[in-house]
């Protein structure tokens, strides 16, 4: 006979000791029982693409899907039909010259493959640089698996770059790998051909990796850039990109990333011992995916455009000020002086107006005066969070 406490002696590894639920997972359960209770939330959270990939996309799918040799194990590596697209994609948009044979992992997904960077450069007990603001995850996988954080400040007054006169202050005799991610999420800042120079040049004279997170380059930006342009980069940065937010498939969960093939080949260990390919059919419909024109990405932006002039509408009506030049696929707000608590405005919000907006302290102590909203929500519904939040006001 079974008792309802016959787990107590059970307890989890030590290391789950040192993160927590990651915010969304949690507070989508809660959107979620709220829209159970028929209160209708408008999601303003996660920037997961709304709009479907390109026509010819879905057709290489469905058509690949019917292939009967198509549904067995893939290589590790990605097949060369991906590789091949993602090394065109890089020359043509981004100028950067890969060996598509050995200088680009396909990835499930980048999430995947900060796991996998960090299992293949980190020792336990040794240092990675996160930006404060910054993704989660960098922090939290990297205490899973044993590594300490040392947060590198990003501050409004700095444009949200890099502080070097700070960093070069820092001890990195045991910094292994330094986070960065630009176009910047969640500030929206730019990548600049000058922000990359210098964080190549740091890189090689602190004999430590840079892994740029580099999956905003085509939202609401006319230049897109790689830290791989950099002369000498491919010594010692490695860059992730992804299909997820560049061409509406977050859901497929495809990305890469690109480096020396030593680098890549260490990565591959990891990997290969972790996880199998991707389904075929997928992979090739990625690669499909990878020859839009800038026809396609210009019409992508002007559903972007239009969503950002109405989250500049919602921002303005909670009373916050935002950098007219962000790029990528949210719009990252000040909070007012009035205001004493981010969380306390964006619960009051969430109960009172029904619309979810994100506090930046998720992302770090240098975002605990900040908001984010999604553009990843259909006009309509951004206009009526917008009507929500007038009259709540």
């Amino acid at each position: 006979m079974q008792t309802e406490n016959q787990t107590s002696k059970i307890k989890p590894a030590d290391r789950l000791a040192s993160v927590s639920e990651y915010y969304f997972s949690k507070k989508l359960k809660e959107v979620a029982q709220m829209n159970a209770e028929g209160k209708d939330v408008i999601s303003l959270g996660i920037g997961s693409p709304d709009m479907p990939p390109s026509e010819a996309t879905i057709q290489t799918l469905c058509r690949e899907a019917q292939n009967p040799d198509g549904h067995g194990y893939m290589p590790y590596v990605g097949i060369p039909e991906l590789r091949r697209s993602f090394a065109t994609w890089y020359k043509k948009w981004y100028g950067v010259e890969l060996n598509p044979n050995t200088e680009i992992q396909p990835l499930i997904g980048s999430k995947e493959g900060i796991l996998h960077v960090t299992l293949a450069f980190v020792n336990p007990g040794e240092q990675v640089l996160v930006p404060n603001p910054g993704y989660p995850t960098y922090t939290s996988l990297s205490k899973i698996l044993g590594a300490e954080v040392i947060n590198y400040n990003l501050k409004e007054e700095n444009g949200w770059m890099p502080d070097f006169d700070e960093l070069e202050k820092m001890d990195m005799s045991r910094v292994k790998l330094m986070w960065t991610n630009y176009p910047n999420m969640p500030t929206g800042a730019n990548a600049t051909p000058e922000l990359y120079a210098k964080l190549v040049d740091f890189a090689h004279r602190k004999d430590i990796v840079i892994v740029n997170d580099n999956p905003y380059s085509f939202i609401l930006n006319d230049h897109p850039l790689s830290i791989l342009s950099v002369p000498g980069a491919k010594e010692c940065c490695i860059e992730f990109n992804s299909m997820s937010k560049s061409h509406n498939m977050p859901g497929w969960r495809i990305g890469m990333l690109a480096s020396n093939a030593d680098f890549v080949q260490w990565i591959l260990k990891v990997k290969s011992n972790i996880d199998s390919g991707m389904f075929r059919a997928m992979q090739l419909a990625a690669a499909n995916a990878l020859e839009a024109e800038q026809e396609w990405y210009d019409g992508n932006n002007k559903n972007y455009r239009n969503r950002r002039h109405l989250a500049g509408e919602i921002m303005h009506a909670l009373g916050c000020t935002y950098d007219e030049k962000q790029v990528g696929m949210f719009l990252w707000g000040k909070i007012p002086d009035s205001c004493a608590d981010v969380e306390e405005l964006t619960e009051t919000v969430l109960h009172n107006a029904r619309v979810f907006i994100t506090p930046g302290f998720i992302f770090g102590s240098n975002g605990k005066r900040y908001i984010r909203i999604s553009l990843c929500c259909k006009d309509h519904k951004l206009e009526e969070a917008l009507k929500r939040i007038r009259e709540m006001k």
